[in-house]
């Protein structure tokens, strides 16, 4: 697998000037990681940029009870950008990240992205965009905290990362990690959920019924009528 070839398929890498594409040829490797690998530790030195090729990883604290919260996923074709800001910053990493899915990892080497991005306009607005849109995520996140019990903060998270047909491929145990909450609080949430008939519960599968239903749960808004999710 060419990490020039599979980085070029990302507009930021796409029209890179003969100077940055020498400069990944040298230093640019690609990771491979199963699903539920860790990939950085709390207070690991950062080595380089990482820019997902394929799959998810996840990024999450530890509270010391033990219970975890995400702060955010990294999607194919985005960046850390808790790594890109150790990087420029001198600063150990300050959270965990986990593959969520079997995952390729491009990891830029620290000298060679900052040459980058002095270099090149399109890593420079790769990096800007992916520090304000964790600025955006996490301050959201924040509001969710402060503002909404547990059961809004389900139901947000399961209208956030539906799929199309309105599936959540996700444990109870998994919600609860994401939510930094226990399987417990999930679980009876998730039960009031089936037996208003917003979703169906199954083994990994958590499928959204009525979309409506389920959405007026932090909408305040009465439902008078339900209606089943498109299919």
């Amino acid at each position: 697998m060419n990490v020039l070839n599979e980085l070029r398929r990302f507009n930021a890498f796409k029209h890179l000037g003969s100077e940055g594409q020498a400069l990944l040829k040298q230093g640019a490797v690609i990771k491979r990681s199963p699903k539920a690998n860790a990939i950085l530790h709390k207070g690991q030195i950062v080595s380089g940029a990482y820019i997902v090729l394929e799959g998810r990883l996840r990024v999450f604290t530890i509270a010391p009870n033990g219970t975890e919260a995400t702060l955010y996923f990294v999607n194919s074709g985005e960046a850390c950008v808790l790594a890109i800001n150790c990087l420029f910053n001198d600063l150990l990493y300050p959270a965990w990240v986990q593959s969520e899915s079997a995952t390729n990892v491009a990891i830029i080497p620290g000298a060679v992205y900052r040459k980058l991005f002095e270099t090149e306009r399109s890593i420079q607005e790769l990096t800007v965009q992916a520090l304000s849109g964790l600025v955006y995520r996490l301050m959201a996140e924040l509001e969710q905290i402060h503002s909404s019990n547990h059961k809004q903060r389900l139901v947000q998270f399961l209208l956030l990362h539906a799929a199309s047909d309105g599936s959540v491929r996700m444990t109870q145990q998994q919600v609860a990690k994401h939510l930094g909450t226990t399987r417990e609080v999930i679980a009876r949430l998730i039960q009031q959920f089936v037996a208003n008939g917003f979703i169906r519960s199954q083994r990994g599968v958590i499928s959204i019924q009525d979309l409506f239903g389920l959405r007026s749960l932090i909408t305040a808004v009465p439902t008078t009528k339900r209606r089943p999710i498109a299919r």
